[in-house]
């Protein structure tokens, strides 16, 4: 059995103080893993990024209009991350849209290697900065609605000295607008594979690469494999 996630939760800049010994913790305890420069999700999409996967030291963004949906992809790509992952979200954040550690644990993200922050406005833009900063850490996804421009290039600049893969979770209401991060993502649900009785399907996502630096946009309708913990091209 897992323990749960580590929490923080921030209120105030009294507390900063205290997520900095949060994430001195977090650096005590990581074990170093292997970091290659990209973070691998199918081969089929790989191969539409100029890297071959998610590039490291670089923010990904995520348009958020499933929140479900778009928690789990995200947890994904953390998982895939490998090492220690940070999820920084506002604490009044709806209960689906929450990370839900044991169903993240399906998707290949252990609970032991997700740490949890809760913080809201400037708090949570400093978070993440000092977050995507952190060696310790392989990823980070944070929920930050209606950042501007100039907020989103300190996030890439943080990132770029960190090594770390950033996930930058906007609400849809946000609309498209300019970017500073590497790539722009949007999933959606689609209706399941259809399992054994009294057995969920496998789930299915329409995964929709919307802007990549140096490609073109695509879409994949992809599968989540239960037992390879790996999302796969539906054919």
């Amino acid at each position: 059995m897992t323990r749960p996630a580590a929490g923080y939760a921030m209120d105030g800049k009294q507390d900063r103080t205290s997520l900095l010994d949060t994430l001195r913790g977090v650096v005590a305890r990581a074990v170093p893993v292997p970091r290659p420069g990209v973070v691998t999700l199918v081969p089929e999409v790989d191969a539409a990024l100029p890297g071959r996967g998610l590039e490291r030291g670089a923010i990904h963004e995520i348009i958020v209009s499933e929140p479900g949906v778009c928690t789990a992809f995200s947890g994904y790509v953390l998982g895939r991350a490998g090492g220690t992952a940070a999820w920084i979200m506002p604490e009044a954040e709806a209960a689906d849209d929450l990370p839900w550690p044991p169903g993240l644990a399906k998707l290949g993200l252990s609970p032991d290697a997700l740490v949890l922050l809760a913080a809201r406005g400037r708090d949570a833009l400093w978070a993440a900065e000092q977050a995507l900063r952190c060696p310790a850490l392989s990823a980070v996804a944070a929920v930050l609605p209606g950042l501007g421009l100039t907020a989103a290039r300190r996030l890439q600049l943080a990132a770029e000295a960190g090594g770390t893969l950033g996930l930058l979770l906007r609400p849809g209401s946000d609309g498209p607008g300019p970017t500073a991060s590497r790539t722009r993502w949007h999933v959606a649900p689609l209706p399941g594979e259809g399992g054994a009785a009294h057995r969920i399907g496998a789930p299915r996502w329409r995964l929709s690469l919307l802007l990549v630096r140096g490609g073109q946009p695509a879409s994949w309708d992809v599968i989540f494999d239960h037992d390879r913990k790996t999302l796969m091209i539906k054919k």
